[in-house]
């Protein structure tokens, strides 16, 4: 699977969840307290750091990419960080960078749920 990554950073990250996730139609797959959520959707994934003082402002686009090996990050020539990851890659990064999991992506009966 490949999906498009965004990266934005936010002023409030609680309001930012509440807002993504109805925009998204889902509850985010991880989030850290005060700190960072994402989403995964079947072509995007997306995520949010608090960081006010860059409130709005792009972090880094890229691909989530299973056949990605490793990471990988390269600025185009915009100045714009470009990120290449595999799920797997990005999941263990999260669990060793802040010690949370990430959920499953929900499925359609969780939605409908919801």
């Amino acid at each position: 699977m490949k999906r498009f990554h965004i990266a934005l950073a936010v002023a409030d990250l609680d309001a930012s969840i509440n807002d993504y996730s109805a925009r998204l139609g889902q509850p985010p797959q991880a989030v850290v307290t005060g700190t960072y959520a994402m989403w995964r959707t079947g072509q995007l994934n997306f995520s949010i750091r608090q960081q006010p003082e860059r409130s709005g402002q792009l972090c880094n686009f890229g691909f989530e990419d299973d056949d990605a090996m490793g990471f990988s990050s390269e600025v185009d020539i915009n100045g714009i960080p470009w990120e290449r990851f595999s799920s797997v890659e990005q999941d263990l990064q999260v669990i060793l960078t802040y010690g949370v999991p990430v959920h499953p992506m929900p499925t359609e009966d969780d939605l409908i749920r919801n």
